[in-house]
């Protein structure tokens, strides 16, 4: 599967920027942000806002790994399994 670098202009908190995601992670914050009924500014801002350290592209996809992950581990504990420590644990920007 190949998926090719957008940049892509934003608005965050109230100011417009760049940044620059492979259209998969792109898709993704678009889902994860229908899914809470907000908008993706209002997504990537809030992530943002977060952000510790590191550059906001790779804060964003780490946000998307996250995500997934934690859906992974709630679908498993709603089937009874227990989800492995790692799949729980949020990753950390570099």
């Amino acid at each position: 599967m190949r998926s090719t670098v957008i940049k892509r202009s934003i608005v965050i908190a109230g100011h417009k920027t760049s940044v620059s995601l492979e259209d998969a992670f792109w898709k993704a914050l678009k889902e994860i942000a229908i899914g809470r009924g907000a908008t993706l500014s209002t997504l990537v801002t809030s992530i943002d806002v977060d952000r510790q350290q590191g550059n906001l592209s790779s804060c964003l996809r780490l946000y998307v790994l996250d995500s997934y992950r934690n859906q992974i581990a709630e679908a498993m504990r709603a089937r009874g399994a227990s989800p492995s420590a790692t799949a729980a644990r949020p990753a950390k920007s570099a």
